[in-house]
């Protein structure tokens, strides 16, 4: 674990303008980077809520356990999005799980310094309300962006969410196996693999193994819109 330097921290200008200097002094004093590989788990479903994770990078999956212990994916996390942030007043444990999906660091705050700063400074606790929220719409709208698709444009649509907000670029590497978009989606394994198959055969995409290469966005667009 490393103590972040806040002189060059995202959070600094992105959540705690409404911070004193003496406050972000000392919070940064706290304030540890730790490091997660491909596949650690950052928040177990139903551990402790102790500490405010801010993603610095990397790729983090949130989800839960259903009671047939299958893994629902609720949202995925990147740079810049925080990921404890959604049960951080509800109770005093996790009601979902996050794990890394990419080598992924975060920057954690203990909670009780972030309670005491929502208690004590009001511009900062509405602040915290208006970031939980965002989190929610955007877990929310996404939810029923995928819901309202068939099966060609909910596999459209992930791959596009990965081209547009994850990647920025036509061809990537899935960072995600075909299970864990048949979980994010609502979907079969198998449905995705052959919707993808589809893709590949009628030259909208190419696979190499994991990489995804959009050859016909125009098309795969109409796909996600209309499918």
């Amino acid at each position: 674990m490393d103590v972040c330097n806040c002189n060059i921290c995202e959070l600094k200008d992105m959540f705690f303008e409404n911070v004193s200097k003496d406050e972000i002094k000392y919070l940064c004093s706290s304030k540890v980077e730790i490091p997660y590989k491909k596949g650690d788990f950052i928040i177990e479903q139903g551990s402790a809520i102790d500490d405010f994770m801010y993603l610095k990078s990397g790729l983090v999956k949130l989800y839960i356990h259903n009671d047939d212990e299958r893994e629902q994916i609720i949202s995925f996390a990147k740079p810049k999005d925080f990921v404890s942030i959604l049960s951080i007043f509800s109770g005093n444990n996790y009601t979902y799980s996050v794990k890394a999906v990419q080598d992924s660091v975060t920057c954690n705050i203990k909670m009780s310094e972030i309670r005491h700063l929502a208690e004590t400074n009001g511009k900062f606790g509405l602040s915290l309300l208006q970031r939980m929220s965002k989190v929610s719409d955007k877990i929310i709208l996404e939810s029923l962006e995928v819901r309202k698709r068939k099966l060609n444009g909910r596999v459209a649509y992930i791959l596009l969410f990965f081209k547009e907000h994850i990647f920025n670029s036509n061809e990537f590497e899935l960072p995600v196996s075909r299970k864990e978009i048949a979980e994010y989606i609502g979907m079969t394994t198998e449905n995705v693999i052959r919707t993808l198959t589809e893709f590949r055969k009628d030259k909208i995409i190419k696979i190499y193994g994991k990489v995804i290469e959009i050859c016909n966005l125009e098309r795969l667009e109409s796909i996600s819109k209309h499918g």
